[in-house]
């Protein structure tokens, strides 16, 4: 089964980037049980924000001057052994750096989200469609995409899903460039994240009145493959996308396209069950009973104008995600996924609920790496439920215990009550 939400951040600490490659032996030691949190939460999330912003202004001011850059998403200094697999050492996943753009701005960090975010804006505008990975540094006229030296092969390899391009993580770096517009007020970045929405409506919107947008395409610019299934989870950071644009003044049919990515969005409400779907099969119209995916739960909250009822998911999150003090990916519940308890922590804060808000921040801010990063995972090795891309024959996607840019930005978001979805004017 094919992976019906956005296709994700890359392989272990995020979902892995391609089958080959599972990270096998990968060992590191599980977290100690939580103990109660004993912190005030003010405390708590000033504790969790510090760590978090000085983490990522770290890792951007490591790259001396002021040129724009992109920050690899697993990363560790002064801390565990350098990153052993070729295809994540030099990866910078756009999700994860569009995450980094917005939380960096929440820490009050501008010239470093600008560095950034100047990289995200030269890939939109520059490449022929916005890879899901490029190489991470500073950025030139030209955003490199990922590759490395396979020593056995005797050449250079570059892999088919980082250079895919999926909605959602093209939707995300629009979102990252909306609020670059939203500090800085330069046209430039809004213009930028409108290229971006456009390809997505191009590429993707299905004509079908309730048909939503699909997962967008894998592979190399030789031979594309179009996603067919389509995601809840993309669904939401399109309404986010299309409404900041029309808010934003930009010229173009956002609001319909807002309204198409919502109509999608609340056909996959399960009003039995009290939960989102977490989208379609590969044919874009049968619903996914299969597995569960608990982002769609937080995220639904964060929309502005969400509905009351939407609310039940936190509850339904509970009964069918929890681990501890945290949550796991899918029902499985066979560990901690903590990119996903810090977006609790945030989605309790908007709900109203503080102390359960308290309880995921206490958890994140326990899993911070020695290098700075929130670890992706408590275990080892979480399962996922789903695949990696259209060649895979089995949910061969997984969360590891590595240290992630993306859980970090999400803890600095969660810590600092900064809801990505909208602007924060």
């Amino acid at each position: 089964m094919n992976t019906p939400r956005r296709a994700r951040r890359g392989l272990c600490g995020g979902l892995v980037a391609f089958a080959a490659v599972l990270c096998l032996g990968t060992a590191l030691p599980a977290a100690a049980a939580p103990d109660k949190p004993t912190a005030t939460p003010d405390a708590v999330a000033a504790t969790v924000a510090a760590q978090a912003c000085k983490a990522m202004k770290s890792r951007v001011d490591a790259v001396p001057g002021s040129a724009p850059l992109l920050l690899r998403s697993y990363d560790e200094v002064g801390g565990a052994a350098e990153i052993d697999l070729p295809a994540l050492r030099t990866a910078a996943f756009t999700y994860d750096n569009a995450l980094a753009v917005i939380a960096l701005l929440a820490c009050g960090h501008r010239d470093q989200a600008l560095r950034l975010g100047t990289a995200l804006e030269r890939a939109a505008l520059l490449d022929t469609r916005l890879r899901n990975t490029y190489r991470a540094g500073a950025v030139g006229d030209k955003v490199l995409p990922n590759g490395w030296w396979d020593a056995a092969q005797n050449r250079w390899v570059e892999d088919a899903y980082q250079s895919g391009t999926a909605t959602g993580n093209a939707a995300w770096s629009a979102l990252a460039l909306l609020a670059l517009h939203d500090a800085t007020r330069d046209a430039r970045w809004r213009d930028a994240a409108g290229k971006l929405a456009s390809w997505i409506v191009a590429n993707t919107r299905d004509p079908d009145a309730g048909g939503g947008f699909s997962g967008g395409v894998d592979g190399f610019d030789a031979a594309p493959v179009k996603l067919g299934w389509k995601s809840s989870e993309h669904a939401i950071d399109l309404v986010a996308v299309f409404s900041w644009l029309a808010d934003a003044r930009l010229a173009g049919d956002w609001q319909g396209h807002a309204a198409h990515a919502r109509r999608f969005l609340d056909r996959q409400w399960d009003e039995a069950g009290g939960r989102f779907l977490i989208g379609t099969q590969p044919d874009g119209r049968t619903p996914n009973y299969v597995t569960s995916a608990l982002d769609v739960q937080w995220w639904a909250q964060m929309l502005p104008g969400a509905p009351k009822n939407w609310r039940r998911a936190l509850r339904y999150a509970e009964r069918v995600h929890a681990v501890g003090a945290g949550f796991d990916f899918n029902d499985d519940r066979d560990g901690e996924w903590l990119e996903g308890t810090a977006q609790a922590a945030l989605a309790y804060r908007i709900a109203g609920e503080p102390a359960a808000a308290q309880r995921c921040l206490s958890e994140v801010a326990r899993q911070f790496s020695p290098g700075g990063y929130v670890y992706a995972t408590r275990e080892p090795r979480i399962t996922t439920g789903l695949a990696i891309g259209p060649a895979s024959t089995s949910a061969d996607a997984y969360y590891y215990r590595r240290p992630h840019l993306g859980a970090t930005a999400w803890a600095a978001l969660a810590a600092l009550q900064r809801n990505p979805f909208r602007a924060p004017r």
